[in-house]
């Protein structure tokens, strides 16, 4: 799995190359005569519709130190390291109105998160990499405002349930690495424009998440572990939705 991880980086760059590719030919496409409207009421007899998201992530751990940290003398600062990381979901939307959606984004998550310790004996920092795959389930309240020519703005927010499939990885037990629990519950809130097409919708979206629990499974053996108290999970997200 952690060389699928790695591999998984360079396929970053690619998503981020088809998300330009996507912008140029949304651009070149919105001098197409279209109604929002009318796609808005064809919405409001069918009530569902579906798409795919296709996301780039950037995630860190909000610490909080243990009361052991001030008494240690070994390690002397812990910083959190934001790593990048991708999404794949499928998106089921549903219609309460003309300008609510309900939203449901199953998917998943490929990250990492990377923890820096400064050692009093060492000048160089030593670096914990959490790698993660994560199996996420989003349902989100969706508020869309009046649409201008094309295109509209919108805001969503709502609550997600993570599984880490990594968590428990024979590497993640090892002695010397931070274990991480395998549930998290997590706020999720953002903005994003809808860019209506002929055929669908483009929607690009950024939405910040924050843990709501804390993630870190306890070890005071470990002495990179037992400097901590708490670790919840941070992320932004930029995703492009292609909904019918």
């Amino acid at each position: 799995m952690h060389h699928i991880i790695i591999r998984n980086r360079h396929f970053i760059f690619r998503i981020q190359i088809l998300i330009i590719l996507l912008m140029i030919s949304v651009s070149s496409k919105l001098i197409a005569q279209y109604s929002i409207m009318e796609h808005d009421d064809q919405n409001m007899s069918r009530k569902f519709h579906f798409g795919v998201a296709l996301g780039y992530n950037k995630s860190d751990f909000k610490i909080t130190l243990d009361s052991n940290f001030i008494v240690q003398k070994t390690i002397l600062n812990v910083q959190s390291v934001k790593a990048p990381g991708f999404n794949l979901g499928i998106v089921t939307d549903y219609h309460l109105g003309r300008y609510f959606d309900l939203r449901l984004i199953p998917a998943l998550s490929f990250g990492e998160k990377d923890i820096k310790y400064t050692q009093k004996d060492s000048s160089l920092p030593v670096v914990k990499k959490i790698e993660s795959v994560y199996l996420e389930f989003p349902l989100l309240l969706k508020y869309k405002s009046k649409p201008y020519k094309n295109s509209r703005m919108y805001a969503i927010a709502g609550l997600k349930y993570s599984i880490d499939m990594q968590s428990n990885a024979t590497a993640r037990r090892a002695e010397n690495l931070i274990k991480i629990k395998k549930d998290d519950y997590l706020f999720e809130y953002g903005i994003g424009i809808e860019l209506h097409m002929p055929m669908a919708i483009v929607a690009p979206e950024i939405k910040i998440s924050y843990g709501l629990t804390n993630v870190l499974q306890n070890d005071d053996v470990l002495i990179y572990s037992s400097v901590l108290s708490r670790l919840r999970t941070r992320t932004i997200l930029f995703t492009i939705h292609l909904e019918g």
